[in-house]
């Protein structure tokens, strides 16, 4: 099966396992609070929010997303999607241009880029090891089954109870709530796309008591379950990746990257700071 480049998963740092979610420090990225986190600490905060949420210590479960150059556009031009980014528990650096511009900008800058692509091996490596649970949602049929089995091949001990695609109605989604909550899911990977897999989490967390963590992460299955490629490490580092998946998708992405690209880049140079 075809995926992204091997990433070797960042583990933690001794003692950041008991890192609390009001405790992790934001900056102001683009207008947007963003958790100024290493992979290694994000992967922390979801196993002790997992205890937590076993312990009955989470009534809901949390609404992590991830921002970007388009996210950052749309926030600043979408009053109803904003509302939706406002009300994540928190919001990670998926693209490498905002922890860019923290490093010009700002004097406590972003440690590194969260990607949720690379983030979810990082993910894995510690639910293999912990003993926590993973649900898929999202994709065409067949590719959350196959990114499952792509990491379960990776990692022989991690435990997916559950995958779905993301093409459903309305009157479908209590039904797959219940589902979830019966597979007893620690974590439930939302890739829907924007701006449906953050409507979903907001207005089913209700429904998912039990579950720690709702991580949205786009098309995160296209690219372990679907054989979509990533752009090579140096254009990742460099801040380049939109292009590279601009140049293999012209017609979905070209002309959103095209539009949204400048108005990202005003919000970066004027609402960047610590």
């Amino acid at each position: 099966m075809s995926g992204p480049p091997d990433q070797s998963p960042v583990m933690p740092a001794p003692g950041t396992v008991s890192i609390d979610l009001a405790q992790v420090p934001r900056l102001t990225v683009g207008g947007i609070p963003i958790a100024r986190l290493s992979r290694g600490e994000l992967a922390a905060l979801m196993l002790a929010d997992v205890r937590r949420a076993r312990a009955g210590l989470i009534e809901e479960p949390r609404i992590i997303t991830s921002a970007n150059g388009s996210v950052v556009a749309n926030y600043h031009a979408d009053r109803a999607y904003r509302a939706l980014i406002d009300a994540a528990d928190l919001v990670d650096a998926d693209g490498m241009p905002l922890v860019l511009f923290s490093r010009w900008m700002t004097r406590h800058p972003l440690p590194e880029r969260a990607a949720t692509t690379d983030f979810l091996l990082d993910a894995a490596a510690m639910a293999a090891r912990e003993g926590l649970r993973f649900y898929f949602i999202g994709a065409r049929p067949g590719v959350a089954a196959r990114a499952a089995e792509h990491l379960r091949s990776r990692f022989p001990d991690l435990k997916v109870v559950g995958v779905r695609h993301g093409y459903f109605g309305a009157d479908a989604a209590p039904g797959i709530c219940a589902a979830v909550r019966a597979s007893g899911a620690d974590i439930l990977w939302l890739g829907m796309g924007s701006p449906a897999q953050e409507k979903f989490a907001v207005e089913h967390r209700h429904l998912l008591k039990g579950v720690a963590w709702i991580r949205t992460c786009g098309g995160l299955f296209d690219h372990y379950g679907g054989g979509v490629s990533r752009a090579p490490l140096w254009m990742q580092s460099a801040g380049m990746e939109w292009l590279y998946r601009a140049a293999r998708e012209p017609v979905r992405l070209g002309w959103r990257y095209l539009v949204t690209s400048p108005v990202a880049l005003y919000h970066l140079l004027t609402k960047t700071h610590d």
